[in-house]
């Protein structure tokens, strides 16, 4: 839809969930800045949400419904704007649903009114969409620099949203252009709860990657592992002849496995595919899983491989994910807040273990809040790769402070801590020159001491850096 202004100028719209990172709020103000009637509903009482309603405080119109959703906000109104983790069951979406009002999320929306010509490239999967997400987005940037991605004279705009950054994606739409103004490309990280909102709209990217499926959100989805696939699904279920799926060899397999049916063009990506000559930064074999998945999205928009070569090997992570802090005293510091399930934390020993030789050398800092996924494999990895684990105390913690505590031995230490202050200092008394300092809590952040993953790393970071 290429007349989208006209698409919000007065509309009556819930938004459902202004939050603290910045999308809600986002969302928000644009909705506010094109003529919408807006009601912007939080279970977050007003003190809590003071940042963000700080920054709507021009908008004088906007009604407000705080620390509580009513029915009656979900009546009468054009559409519903949905953040990402609203539960399946919500009484308040049923409500609107029986209403017949249709529920829209953020980058979907985008999606649905961006202008024809625009180019969409979304990346989902348990683990690696996020590395994969940003990997993309530099190598198309990589291509624009060697004028491999013009269209004639006229350079195409490469843009990221989605959880890849902070900010809301429909504000997009201000800025991306159709083909005669250079076919613009957007490339969007998006979650299993994100593409809810793509099934509402019965559409998926042209191009999509789906990296990994593992075990994850159980708690949200109440176990039900089918409807955590039938989520991630969307990202290719409504792709039209032509359009590209990409993805990893499990991914693979499982599609095949279960009969889902395809439309678009289906390209597999294996670690097999990764030049073995070049010097990568970021370790471990699922990273070369996601550059695979990267790789086959360049091919398809013919970047020469030199430009992608120069990409991936300049390449150095994303925030939050084994990323190198600095070192201290001969030991290195690695922040990997965003593994919040055993099997990225699992990857992230196994990655930087397999680097070392002789002895184990990695101190490992886990424990957060449960998110109902099986353990057990992650404590059998952890002596493996680690001398020591520090267990935060938190109440996913539990489920295997006590097993790892039973492997305890000279060799393979086992400590609690109430903090993660005291987590640091217990793992830099344990730490030699030569080990590895590494933050992978294997759980979710929600508890007393964290707003999400993000402000977990970034306390985490702050206390190393006042080492």
């Amino acid at each position: 839809m290429s007349n989208w202004k006209e698409f919000f100028k007065g509309k009556r719209v819930t938004l459902m969930g202004l939050g603290l990172l910045g999308r809600g709020r986002g969302d928000a103000i644009f909705l506010a800045e094109h003529g919408t009637e807006l009601i912007v509903t939080d279970l977050r009482d007003e003190k809590t949400l003071a940042p963000s309603l700080a920054k709507l405080k021009k908008f004088k119109d906007i009604h407000y419904t705080l620390g509580q959703h009513k029915l009656e906000d979900f009546r009468d109104r054009d559409f519903i704007l949905k953040a990402a983790g609203v539960p399946l069951d919500s009484p308040y979406i049923a409500e609107a649903q029986k209403q017949k009002i249709p529920i829209e999320m953020d980058a979907s929306l985008f999606a649905k009114l961006m202008p024809k010509g625009v180019v969409l490239v979304g990346v989902t999967g348990t683990r690696g969409k996020s590395t994969t997400t940003a990997l993309i987005y530099e190598i198309l940037r990589e291509g624009i620099e060697n004028r491999e991605l013009g269209i004639g004279n006229k350079k195409r705009n490469i843009y990221k949203g989605g959880n890849l950054v902070p900010e809301a994606t429909l504000p997009l739409l201000e800025k991306v252009n159709p083909p005669a103004g250079g076919g613009d490309i957007v490339v969007l990280e998006l979650d299993s709860w994100q593409l809810q909102g793509f099934h509402d709209a019965k559409i998926s990217p042209q191009i999509a990657v789906f990296t990994t499926f593992l075990d994850d959100h159980l708690v949200y989805y109440k176990g039900d592992t089918d409807r955590y696939l039938e989520d991630k699904v969307a990202i290719f279920k409504y792709q039209k002849p032509g359009n590209l799926l990409v993805v990893g060899e499990p991914v693979a397999q499982l599609i095949g496995k279960l009969d889902i049916p395809v439309t678009g063009d289906v390209v597999v990506a294996t670690k097999e595919d990764v030049p073995k000559d070049w010097n990568i930064a970021i370790p471990g074999e699922h990273n070369l899983e996601n550059i695979a998945c990267a790789l086959q999205v360049a091919g398809h928009f013919k970047i020469p491989l030199h430009a992608v070569k120069k990409a991936v090997e300049g390449f150095k992570g994303v925030p939050g994910r084994l990323e190198f802090i600095h070192e201290v005293r001969g030991v290195k510091i690695y922040n990997d807040t965003n593994a919040t399930t055993p099997d990225a934390t699992i990857a992230g020993i196994q990655a930087l273990g397999s680097r070392q030789e002789g002895p184990r050398k990695i101190i490992l800092i886990v424990g957060g809040t449960d998110k109902g996924l099986d353990m057990s494999k992650l404590v059998e990895e952890i002596p493996k790769y680690c001398k020591g684990v520090i267990l935060l105390k938190e109440t996913g913690t539990d489920k295997i402070s006590s097993k790892l505590e039973a492997l305890s031995s000279k060799n393979f230490q086992v400590l609690k801590a109430e903090t993660l202050k005291e987590c640091v200092a217990e793992a830099m008394k344990l730490a030699e020159k030569g080990d590895i300092i590494l933050f992978s809590p294997a759980f979710a952040s929600f508890g007393k001491w964290f707003k999400n993953e993000y402000d977990r790393g970034e306390q985490f970071v702050n206390l190393v850096q006042k080492l």
